[in-house]
């Protein structure tokens, strides 16, 4: 909890706003008092502005410092409405079509970011994952250089003395099945963005595989080799190996002994798997094996942050979910 406070109060000095389309939902209702109350963020309520306050106030909710929207009536309406068929008119849209998808808090939401209205938005306590990244992709696309949308966790556990002060982040554990080796590395990249901006760390990157250097061969471990090279040709600063093996990659004796020249063996403190399949298996086999906290997963790979929750999301998933969408939004709103 720890490391989800000092989220928190980072989020709080950068004075975001934060998007939050589905304002039916109590949790969502709940989850913008407790963000603009804990100065976290302020929120903007998406939905029909008169009987979110009439049902909040009827559960005892406070609306003084949350902000209203409704896409049905909100002046911005037609011009988003334009700039969205402008995006997409290509793809065949139509102006009326782009007219009506502005009606949908979800889209109207994420033009909002789009056009700084906001600096992130949170969704899918109710709409599915699909919804939440087809608006995304749709309306805001990818980061400059990446070619993929991918998700890390923040593995939580005070006690390890691996990783970087009980902190270890690992990906993608829960959108590609299957990336190549460019994809792998624009995911590795991202991965250690989202490093640096929740965690406060300089990243050093393992890119995980069953062989360290040569040991193993066969397509997986040539996969990883290849997105190694990719990647020290983008990111030429940033400190990176593979492939390794986890207890390589995380243990300074087995780090030596495998692998004495790397600068990242024994020391990694982003771990990024080959495929969905390991990373979806490996953060789960730490979470409830080392008594580890979870925290994720964060989207990354978006020009601008857009995270998606579990439709069986806490109040509290939210809240932590608003803070580290607004630590990636980047620099001081104030």
């Amino acid at each position: 909890m720890e490391f989800i406070a000092s989220l928190q109060e980072k989020a709080a000095a950068l004075g975001k706003i934060i998007a939050l389309p589905e304002g039916d939902d109590p949790r969502m209702q709940e989850a913008a008092v407790r963000i603009t109350a804990a100065g976290i963020a302020s929120v903007i309520l998406l939905g029909k502005t008169d009987a979110l306050i009439e049902t909040m106030a009827a559960s005892g909710l406070s609306t003084d410092r949350i902000s209203f929207s409704d896409p049905e009536t909100a002046a911005d309406r037609g011009r988003y409405a334009g700039l969205y068929h402008e995006k997409r008119k290509h793809k065949g849209m139509t102006a009326d079509q782009a007219a009506a998808a502005m009606t949908d808090p979800l889209f109207y939401a994420t033009m909002m970011v789009e056009d700084g209205a906001a600096d992130g938005m949170v969704a899918g306590a109710v709409n599915s994952t699909g919804n939440v990244l087809r608006a995304g992709f749709q309306i805001i696309g990818t980061a400059p250089g990446c070619s993929i949308v991918s998700s890390c966790f923040v593995m939580v556990n005070p006690d390890w003395d691996l990783g970087e002060n009980g902190l270890i982040v690992m990906a993608d554990c829960a959108v590609n099945p299957d990336p190549d080796a460019a994809q792998l590395a624009d995911i590795a990249q991202a991965t250690a963005t989202t490093a640096r901006a929740l965690c406060g760390f300089e990243p050093r990157v393992a890119m995980l595989s069953y062989s360290t250097g040569g040991s193993g061969v066969g397509p997986s471990v040539d996969k990883v080799v290849e997105s190694v090279r990719i990647l020290r040709e983008k990111a030429p600063g940033l400190k990176l190996d593979g492939p390794l093996q986890a207890d390589a990659a995380l243990v300074p004796e087995i780090g030596g002994r495998k692998a004495p020249d790397s600068d990242v063996a024994g020391r990694a403190n982003v771990l990024v798997f080959p495929d969905l399949n390991s990373g979806n298996i490996g953060y789960k086999l730490v979470q409830r094996l080392s008594d580890a906290e979870a925290v994720g997963p964060v989207m990354q790979g978006m020009a601008k942050p857009i995270n998606d929750l579990s439709r069986g999301c806490s109040v509290e998933d939210i809240v932590n979910v608003a803070a580290i969408t607004a630590l990636q939004s980047g620099g001081d709103r104030k």
